[in-house]
């Protein structure tokens, strides 16, 4: 079994779900008493919101560039950045190291292309639902991405620092934000990618109609998927 290494506390909220994510599927996967390898640094989210506030994408590519490279000392054979947005400064985190860095729009592709959806709602915070660098991804795979109108960009940002990354989900902002995959479901969208990995937090595939597709999940199912390669069920 490969040692994942994760880049987490973006925010930590949901860094919790990778980690139970990963030892879970490893034990589906193997049986017993097994679980995942997993090697934690955790960033202090503060300093790489201020970051992202500023424009100051560098200094936080260097930031997220000193922990893969702790990562990889520490004997990861295979890293996630563990938040969606952060992906803005992947190129810059790769080439810090030599293991490979798996992308977390590149697994939701694969999903998406699974699932027969070529017309997709993107939910998430306002770079990454309003800048290229994720959604180049999917649209480079011939996958159109629907956004929600700037009101609802917003609104969707607030949610997600204001709340989702404090703890705090509420009825009346889960409301929204089906109230707008509704209407980006009334646009045509086959699918909804929650592009955020704090949103799987507050929605679910019990939640709406309009197939799911969690971020945090997926990559976290590829993770285990590439550190599993070659490995049998046993106790």
């Amino acid at each position: 079994m490969k040692t994942i290494g994760l880049i987490g506390g973006m925010s930590w909220e949901s860094t919790v779900t990778y980690y139970q994510q990963l030892n879970r599927l490893v034990k589906e996967q193997l049986g017993g008493l097994h679980s995942a390898k997993i090697v934690l640094y955790s960033v202090d989210f503060e300093e790489i919101e201020t970051c992202q506030s500023a424009g100051d994408w560098d200094k936080s590519a260097a930031i997220l560039a000193d922990g893969a490279r702790a990562l990889e000392r520490s004997g990861a054979e295979l890293i996630l950045i563990c938040t969606n947005t952060m992906h803005k400064v992947y190129s810059q985190v790769q080439d810090a190291v030599n293991v490979p860095l798996l992308h977390i729009a590149d697994a939701t592709a694969d999903a998406l292309e699974r699932a027969n959806v070529s017309t997709v709602a993107l939910l998430g915070t306002k770079y990454t639902m309003c800048q290229d660098f994720y959604k180049r991804k999917l649209v480079d795979r011939g996958i159109q991405v629907l956004i929600p109108g700037e009101a609802d960009v917003e609104r969707v940002n607030h949610v997600i620092f204001e709340e989702l990354c404090l703890g705090v989900q509420k009825p009346q902002s889960k409301a929204e934000f089906l109230r707008i995959i509704g209407e980006l479901a009334g646009q045509g969208a086959q699918g909804v990618i929650l592009g955020c990995t704090e949103i799987g937090l507050l929605i679910g595939q019990e939640d709406t109609p309009l197939p799911v597709f969690d971020t945090t999940l997926i990559h976290a199912r590829r993770a285990a998927e590439l550190a599993l390669e070659g490995e049998g069920k046993d106790s």
